[in-house]
């Protein structure tokens, strides 16, 4: 059986404002360390980000004379609620320790060094970096807590003995305050704000208290929105309906052999065209000399991605694979340009070339 290392992170803060950039370090090829540079070749990881909207609802103190005294249908039970809002799928390159190199100078060379990223994976050759952000959703913010209610209580209302008198209490006290507000939106006040300012202030002290007070009746609702990452690290074999995580409306998102949630199906298919290459020894030979000088780098496979879930497809689109492709190599007499040195400029993810300028 083909297996597939799968573990998944809960992020709770990703936003588009807030996208992590790669961060890179320079190494100068000099004669302290033999004018080379080792550097990693990533392999794919793909990331599934799930955004989630949890929603909380809570029951008010008054609920069963909602109708009564306010003509509102209220919450009856407090309970939780999880939807799946949105799925993305990034190519996260991570280093593969199986393929590390070092890329080789001439000691005359000019000045030659490479960057690369804080994993050690090969960003680009005399050349500065290009920003690369990661994807991530942009999350609204979660709505405010609710307030104390009984702090706008009076003490007519704490004092009375029932929970019916007391809902008839905050019920006048609710009607009292919308007349308030419309006294004061005609100018009919006895005492009206003195300025503009003043009148900011008293509007949203009783619109503030009016919420508090209605939602003993009706409830209220919170809601917040999260993500989480689900990793899968493919193999060079293809992936058909693999379980890679569960969502459950009352758990949110949980781990995939938690049947509580419904099942997220992930399925990978190589599109890319195979190769059959016969090389004698002596193309060996010239093979692994040239693989041994040169700079290696990926040449990504194509595949389809599928994720489906609740008989319905969330994602359907290609992608390239590290684990579906092949690797070649830029030749060492390339960087032996002692007036004018070419520069390489990779995907960092991929470690695939984007750009050679001369």
């Amino acid at each position: 059986m083909t297996k597939y290392i799968l573990f998944s992170v809960l992020i709770l803060s990703l936003s588009i404002g807030c996208g992590q950039a790669q961060q890179t370090v320079r190494m100068n090829a000099i004669k302290a360390n033999d004018y080379g540079v080792v550097y990693s070749l990533p392999k794919t990881s793909v990331v599934v980000a799930l955004k989630v909207k949890k929603t909380v609802y809570n029951r008010g103190e008054f609920y069963p004379f909602a109708q009564r005294y306010l003509s509102v249908e209220p919450i009856t039970e407090s309970r939780t609620e999880y939807t799946l809002e949105d799925v993305m799928v990034i190519n996260r390159g991570i280093p593969d320790r199986e393929n590390s190199f070092m890329v080789l100078f001439r000691s005359n060379s000019m000045a030659p060094y490479v960057m690369l990223t804080q994993d050690g994976l090969i960003s680009t050759i005399n050349a500065e970096p290009e920003t690369v952000t990661e994807p991530s959703f942009e999350l609204p913010a979660p709505t405010p807590a609710p307030v104390n209610p009984r702090r706008f209580l009076s003490e007519e209302t704490l004092m009375a003995g029932s929970s019916a008198k007391q809902a008839e209490l905050v019920s006048r006290q609710i009607f009292d305050l919308r007349r308030s507000r419309q006294d004061i939106l005609t100018g009919e006040a006895d005492n009206m704000p003195p300025d503009g300012e003043a009148y900011k202030v008293v509007m949203e002290q009783i619109n503030n208290q009016e919420k508090a007070l209605t939602e003993m009746f009706s409830g209220s609702t919170q809601t917040e929105y999260f993500t989480k990452e689900i990793v899968v690290i493919p193999t060079e074999q293809d992936i058909d309906k693999m379980v890679i995580g569960r969502f459950s409306e009352k758990l949110g998102p949980v781990d995939a052999d938690n049947l509580a949630g419904a099942p997220i199906y992930l399925t990978l298919k190589n599109r890319t065209p195979e190769v059959e290459t016969v090389l004698s020894d002596r193309d060996l030979q010239r093979l692994e000399k040239k693989l041994s000088e040169g700079v290696v780098y990926n040449v990504p496979g194509k595949a389809q991605l599928t994720l489906d879930f609740k008989n319905r497809t969330l994602k359907n689109q290609e992608m390239d694979i590290v684990q579906f492709g092949s690797q070649d190599v830029l030749t060492r007499r390339m960087f032996d340009n002692m007036k004018q040195p070419i520069k390489v400029i990779f995907y960092p993810n991929l470690g695939a070339v984007k750009q050679i300028i001369q």
